[in-house]
């Protein structure tokens, strides 16, 4: 009998598949749920699902589609309700519960759909020539509130939304001109109002591009054009009607019986790009405001007598702390002692409880606070995050990352969590997933760092095996098991025979503000101290080749990769990717130079803070650069400036080192997060190819 037994567990074993190693064409089976929205009756929710198809337009490439879907909690079933080509984002129920609105992008501007659940198709109930966003259902279900903005010159021209010829209050900081210019004939050879509007003509017809304002560079173009954020109304039949005035600026904005709920930059004389800080107001009139802060992310409880919102210094390094006032006694604000980047929050239905998301310690878990007992209560694992949730009448339901499925809907009450969804179980099933390791040390300033350690997929005890050191960027980021989006690269590189190890060194999110700040005028020795000591932690485990390791990271983590180079020759190779090498270049090239005040205490023409900026910048150290380096950068991308990789590039040809520089024609700052995805493949095969060349991996 015991012969029996070990026969025919020899042949069921012998009968399984062996899992597949992670390729790097899976990143296209990756599907994303989006954040889930329970129905007025509480018996369905909706959800995004982002999935990755072929470009229809386009052979050999590949786009992201959005679409809507809906989850019966009585039947545990799923189903979409929107296909096609054009996407579709921010579903929201009307009051009843029968109808979903949400925008949608024909090829052209998106507009607002509402979709009646007793049947048919979307229909369209807007036909603007901006883009419509975010639409909000009226509370008599009647009507739809939704976003879009204007252009300064659109807004003056427009004669059916500006009719009253409302003009800003702020100055156009055009230097010897003030207010509005007068409408003449444009004539180049006519007088010095009709030379103007020559050149304005010039301007519309892209011949010149004129800046005054302060933030002109976007994420991948510099622009002249102010953006005025503006609020409509309109019926489901009816013509939008514009609800505030743009000028205004408003950035947030909560609807109430009581009026609008908004945040306004606190200064209205001043050009809104020199303004930092701001105020919560109800229809025009302030609420509450606090010097020296600025608001974000109103959240409104269901009787309309509390106000949730984030706070957080208009400089400096500091999490925004979540606050809590009475509308009625706006004066009393009531804090909550949580010091982390609090990343979606929701009222209770008895308002006695806030319950929110956060980034912690390497995962996104759900919390609650009483408002009462002043007792946190964590919900879900540090190990996972939470990307989006809503109340059911049992728990919650919420869209999940993890180590073992990068994106799914749960449902959570008192007998525990269950999956809802399976759009990614069946393809992971069949793939061999490798699963970090957490550990802990202590560095010099007394702060605990959390750092993974993933070994190679199918490792064997006795064996070395190459090592990667990822850095993550920001340097405000936060890496972990809770945090999607480097699942693939992370289980890419392990199946091609490399270990990992990933940390979150002093600077990072996740672990309150002090952490967070311990980084300020170290961008370089003290973190790479941190991300140093993870690597030779792992190497001390044993089964590392120390002849064998490699670096890379991005944005921030690219700046670290060409700093760490610069002060050792440890590693066999190096990636940096779309990175800030020198500190004082970056102040004018990348729209992300806040950074440079708000780390470094000051500017580049200030002595003191120049001496700062040059110990900090990688490219002070460029000659000392050794290791063999690949640069990525997409050449669309302005939030770091393809200028500071051309730098560091150009230097190090001209010293004769090895180093090969990769631009991607219109990729921009998000290139291998949300960009193009034969870019995103492409990147992270010349990084495997280019590491291959010097390290031993398969």
């Amino acid at each position: 009998m015991k012969h029996l037994f070990l026969l025919l567990f020899a042949f069921s074993v012998l009968g399984q598949s062996p899992k597949e190693k992670i390729q790097v064409t899976d990143l296209l089976k990756i599907k994303t749920a989006g954040k889930p929205l329970v129905s007025p009756k509480g018996n369905q929710f909706v959800y995004t699902l982002t999935s990755i198809v072929h470009d229809p337009d386009k052979k050999n490439d590949f786009v992201y589609q959005t679409h809507l879907y809906l989850g019966n909690l009585l039947t545990g079933e799923s189903r979409a309700l929107t296909s096609g080509k054009y996407s579709i984002t921010s579903p929201v129920w009307s009051p009843d519960g029968s109808k979903i609105a949400f925008t949608r992008d024909m090829g052209a501007k998106s507009q607002v759909y509402v979709l009646d659940l007793s049947g048919g198709e979307p229909q369209a109930i807007t036909s603007v020539p901006f883009a419509a966003s975010n639409p909000i259902w009226s509370a008599d279900g009647k009507g739809i509130y939704f976003q879009s903005s204007f252009t300064l010159k659109e807004f003056l021209a427009d004669s059916v939304y500006n009719k009253k010829g409302m003009i800003p209050s702020w100055t156009m900081e055009k230097p010897m001109l003030s207010g509005i210019s007068k409408k003449a004939k444009a004539n180049p050879n006519g007088s010095i109002e009709e030379v103007r509007a020559y050149l304005a003509q010039n301007e519309v017809d892209k011949k010149a591009k004129v800046i005054n304002r302060l933030n002109f560079q976007e994420e991948a173009s510099t622009t002249s054009e102010l953006p005025l954020p503006a609020l409509f109304k309109t019926t489901l039949t009816g013509k939008p009607e514009l609800v505030n005035n743009p000028f205004q600026r408003w950035s947030d904005f909560e609807i109430s019986s009581q009026g609008i709920f908004a945040i306004v930059p606190a200064d209205s004389l001043a050009h809104p790009d020199k303004v930092l800080d701001s105020y919560i107001g109800l229809n025009n009139k302030i609420l509450y405001q606090k010097k020296g802060y600025k608001m974000s992310n109103l959240t409104l409880s269901p009787s309309e007598k509390w106000l949730a919102f984030q706070e957080a210094t208009s400089t400096g390094v500091q999490n925004a702390s979540l606050n809590v006032i009475s509308v009625s006694q706006p004066a009393k604000s009531i804090k909550i002692p949580f010091d982390r980047v609090i990343t979606q929050v929701k009222w209770s239905s008895d308002e006695s409880k806030l319950y929110f998301t956060a980034q912690d310690q390497g995962g996104a878990p759900l919390f609650n606070y009483d408002l009462n007992s002043k007792e946190l209560k964590q919900i879900t694992s540090y190990t996972e995050g939470v990307l989006g949730f809503d109340l059911t009448s049992a728990g919650f339901v919420y869209a999940k990352t993890g180590i073992d499925n990068p994106s799914e809907i749960y449902l959570q009450s008192a007998a525990g969590e269950k999956r809802f969804t399976s759009f990614n179980v069946d393809w992971l099933a069949t793939k061999e997933i490798v699963k970090p390791t957490k550990h802990t040390f202590t560095n010099a300033k007394g702060l605990k760092v959390d750092y993974w350690v993933m070994k190679p997929t199918n490792y064997i005890a006795g064996q070395k095996y190459p090592l990667v050191l990822e850095i993550h960027g920001g340097p405000s980021a936060m890496w972990g098991t809770g945090e999607a989006s480097m699942w693939h690269e992370f289980q890419y590189y392990a199946a091609k025979g490399m270990g990992i190890v990933y940390a979150n060194p002093r600077g990072s999110g996740g672990y309150g503000s002090d952490f967070l700040a311990a980084n300020v005028k170290d961008w370089g020795a003290g973190p790479t101290s941190d991300v140093m000591k993870a690597l030779d932690l792992t190497i001390a485990e044993g089964w590392a080749d120390t002849t064998q390791l490699a670096v890379t990271g991005g944005s921030y983590a690219g700046y670290l990769v060409a700093w760490i180079v610069g002060h050792t020759n440890r590693f066999k190779v190096a990636c940096a990717q779309r990175g800030v090498y020198e500190l004082t270049t970056f102040m004018g090239e990348g729209n992300a130079w806040r950074l440079v005040p708000n780390y470094f205490g000051g500017y580049p023409w200030e002595k003191a803070t120049k001496a700062i900026l040059d110990r900090e910048s990688p490219y002070s150290y460029v000659q000392n650069i050794k290791t063999p380096l690949i640069i990525f950068h997409g050449e669309n991308d302005l939030r770091t400036g393809v200028i500071q990789s051309e730098m560091l590039y150009k230097s190090l040809k001209v010293l004769g080192r090895e180093v090969e520089y990769v631009r991607h024609p219109g990729g921009t700052h998000e290139l291998t997060r949300s960009g193009n995805n034969r870019q995103r493949i492409d990147q992270m095969l010349r990084t495997y190819e280019f590491f291959s060349r010097y390290l031993k991996i398969q």
